[in-house]
């Protein structure tokens, strides 16, 4: 299990080193450049010449791509064109409310569709499984931001369950600690605040879970199907053993190995997913912060550090699937 972890950890090096040379390249030839979006209308030959010479980008590419890395290890990302800040502070206000909303939409998503999909495996054929399959194509098929807008159009300004916008109600946003506010209203006994935070995230979170629930369900569903074709399932039946423990230790267990691997990978997606529920919900998180940062103002400062954020967290995700892989199944840790 350790030379998994440290194999796996290198890989993550050698990645992110790999991503962030792609990043120096990718700033310094878009359109306009840094420069350009530094200076705005005050653009002048002789501006560029000195903000190009105080931003040393006048010095060999080498020494521009060691200080480039050296900024990144000390967590110094520069400073905002937009608003000013430090982009680590941007970054800090806008992450929790990325994370909180994928959390749960992922709580939705695997709490929801490995229970149906195992479920539609073991009546395959019936109405239940057919009822499955039919909701989960159209789960897959409907784009985000219309069933975004559907949900809200109904449920908000038709029914009024849910509130149209935003995370926290107003007069309700003083219980800010760690910036999820459901675990704010935990942690300083604000209980009606976590129930506005819960109130709020529910729609935003269904709207980005369907698409995940929909993938989940239709691979925990054929690898179910894929397992009780095995003939060690057959022999266990033979033995007499109870169903539940068939189901459970057995079944169960070995169809989890490509949901795990799914599961990952549709939490690296859920990022590219937020950017349009988070602009359907007005729900301020790296989605929002990505929209304005490419069409508002070239934030390329910003730009780069929610890549490499996007990127980390997506390496991050996938560590920990392949880790789970031995947990899961005993014959990994043995290969």
């Amino acid at each position: 299990m350790l030379r998994v972890v440290v194999r796996r950890l290198l890989q993550l090096v050698v990645t992110l080193i790999a991503l962030t040379a792609l990043i120096f390249v990718w700033l310094r030839n878009l359109p306009g450049g840094p420069i350009d979006a530094l200076l705005g209308e005050r653009a002048t030959p002789e501006r560029r010449e000195l903000l190009t010479k105080a931003l040393g980008y006048d010095q060999p590419i080498l020494v521009q791509y060691g200080k480039f890395m050296q900024r990144i290890l000390t967590g110094d990302f520069g400073n905002s064109i937009r608003t000013g800040d430090p982009v680590v502070e941007v970054l800090g206000r806008a992450f929790p409310a990325t994370v909180e909303l994928a959390l749960a939409a992922m709580i939705i998503a695997v709490g929801l569709g490995i229970p149906l999909g195992y479920l539609a495996a073991r009546h395959r054929g019936r109405t239940l499984d057919n009822l499955t399959v039919g909701a989960t194509l159209l789960g897959i098929s409907i784009p985000i931001f219309f069933l975004g807008y559907l949900l809200k159009d109904v449920l908000t300004q038709n029914i009024h369950w849910f509130p149209p916008s935003g995370r926290v109600s107003t007069g309700l946003d003083n219980t800010n600690v760690t910036g999820f506010f459901v675990l704010d209203g935990l942690l300083t006994r604000e209980f009606d605040a976590t129930a506005d935070a819960l109130w709020h995230l529910i729609l935003p979170a269904i709207t980005l879970a369907t698409i995940p629930l929909a993938v989940i369900v239709r691979i925990t569903r054929a690898s179910v199907l894929d397992v009780l074709n095995e003939d060690f399932i057959r022999t266990a039946e033979a033995k007499g053993l109870r169903h539940q423990t068939i189901r459970g230790r057995h079944v169960l267990r070995n169809a989890l190995l490509p949901v795990v691997t799914t599961i990952g990978l549709q939490t690296g997606a859920l990022l590219a997913g937020a950017v349009l529920t988070e602009k359907v919900y007005n729900w301020g998180g790296l989605g929002t912060l990505i929209t304005d940062s490419i069409t508002g103002s070239r934030d390329y400062p910003v730009l780069q550090a929610l890549i490499l954020v996007a990127a980390l967290v997506f390496i991050v995700v996938n560590l920990l699937v392949d880790l789970s892989y031995a947990v899961i199944d005993p014959r990994v840790r043995v290969r």
